[in-house]
């Protein structure tokens, strides 16, 4: 049986990491602009039959990616693709094709073509060097695209710790009835939430493994780092009141990176600032997404961090949060 590894509780300093470099993006400008500043830095092999990745939410969810901000987005950079996300494991608004299909429509995401990917079904990517798994199922509609934009709203989440790219993949590509249950469930057990702490990370990580893999060269990542609550956009109204200060949008073409950089922006602030998700994440050992993704080869922990809004200056993650503000709802 496979041995799930440790310390996903500890965060490991810039300067303790060993391995080469990648190039991230940055820029404080939360709006569709700053969606396509980055995207423009990152966007040349997406190309072909393209799809978005994002979490489009539980119904009137208040923390996810505005559907106003997405729909500008598209229509000056990607007017011809298609949003994609899969049925959920557990029973909520977008349970089955036809919840999902109105919780959508609720939510406003009624301007572009939406594909429930496994709606007519799933299929197996292979899982290369997992530990947990050889294959992932996910919707059968995956094969139809040629590349793939992982739009991430970046938040904690109640049982990942955070959820970054590598959880919008991970678990927001693997189909709701078999792929989730892989990820979530224990062989043998009734408890659809029986895998906790580093094996549930090591888990959601080879499941995004599979979807990177699969589009190699033609995926990029972008982290939205606006509405930060603890929990999840599966939470919808219930989530938890938003109180880390909005910090800016991320992207880069190594899904490491991205989501390493995010977290080491929020472990940067003032311990005020910062106290709601560092516990979040800890508690949870969701740090383990990182170290894992590392092991797995899926990119690297170290990072060139650009500011796109001062003459693209190499910037630390300190120097992208020294001007943050309390949060405040809009």
């Amino acid at each position: 049986m496979p041995v799930p590894g440790t310390n996903g509780d500890q965060y490991v300093p810039y300067d303790e990491r060993k391995g080469n470099e990648s190039v991230v993006y940055f820029t404080r400008d939360l709006s569709p602009e700053g969606i396509c500043k980055v995207y423009e830095k990152v966007c040349a092999n997406i190309k072909g039959k393209v799809a978005v990745k994002l979490h489009t939410g539980e119904q009137h969810g208040p923390n996810i990616i505005p559907p106003a901000w997405v729909k500008a987005f598209l229509d000056k950079e990607l007017p011809d693709a298609t949003i994609v996300e899969t049925n959920t494991f557990y029973a909520g608004d977008r349970y089955t094709t036809d919840l999902h299909r109105l919780t959508l429509s609720v939510n406003g995401w009624d301007f572009a073509p939406v594909d429930i990917m496994d709606e007519e079904g799933t299929t197996m990517l292979p899982v290369k060097d997992g530990k947990w798994f050889t294959e992932m199922s996910v919707g059968s509609h995956m094969p139809q695209y040629d590349s793939l934009v992982a739009l991430t709203h970046f938040k904690g989440h109640t049982m990942g710790g955070f959820g970054g790219s590598n959880k919008n993949l991970g678990i927001g590509c693997a189909d709701g009835r078999i792929g989730k249950k892989m990820i979530h469930q224990p062989e043998g057990s009734d408890n659809m939430w029986g895998i906790v702490e580093e094996e549930l990370m090591e888990r959601i990580s080879e499941s995004a493994k599979a979807t990177v893999d699969y589009f190699g060269k033609n995926i990029i990542f972008i982290n939205v780092m606006r509405n930060i609550s603890v929990s999840c956009d599966c939470e919808g109204v219930a989530a938890e009141p938003v109180v880390t200060p909005n910090i800016g949008i991320l992207a880069s073409l190594d899904i490491l990176a991205a989501d390493q950089a995010s977290v080491d922006m929020l472990f940067a602030m003032k311990d005020e600032d910062r106290k709601a998700m560092y516990e979040r994440i800890t508690t949870r050992h969701g740090l383990r997404q990182l170290s894992y993704m590392k092991e797995l080869g899926m990119g690297n922990d170290r990072y060139v961090l650009i500011d796109l809004d001062n003459d693209e200056k190499r910037i630390t993650p300190a120097d992208a949060v020294a001007d943050v503000v309390p949060f405040v709802a809009e």
